[in-house]
């Protein structure tokens, strides 16, 4: 992580302390030792909160957006390498 600071030093240095993390430092602010909060600048908070498609809208979109049957793929040929027909190993219960 970045520079660790107590709740003492954040209160007496808190404009550097948002410079920092206004260029992308993250500043940990500790209390008694221990993390409790970290100060990241406001691109970041944006980027870490857009809302990301889960897998069933990517899924969605990519099928709307591809004929599947166009590409000819063959499922079985391109995964063939991937699979192991083994019955795997013995689990003693």
């Amino acid at each position: 992580m970045g520079d660790r600071h107590s709740i003492a030093e954040v209160r007496s240095n808190l404009p550097r302390l948002v410079r920092s993390a206004e260029h992308g430092k993250v500043v940990e602010i500790t209390r008694r030792g221990e993390p409790v909060a970290v100060l990241i600048g406001r691109q970041q908070f944006e980027r870490l909160t857009a809302r990301q498609r889960d897998f069933s809208e990517a899924y969605r979109a990519f099928v709307d957006s591809v004929d599947l049957g166009e590409l000819q793929i063959e499922p079985d040929a391109v995964f063939e390498a991937l699979r192991d027909d083994s019955a795997g190993r013995d689990v003693a219960l």
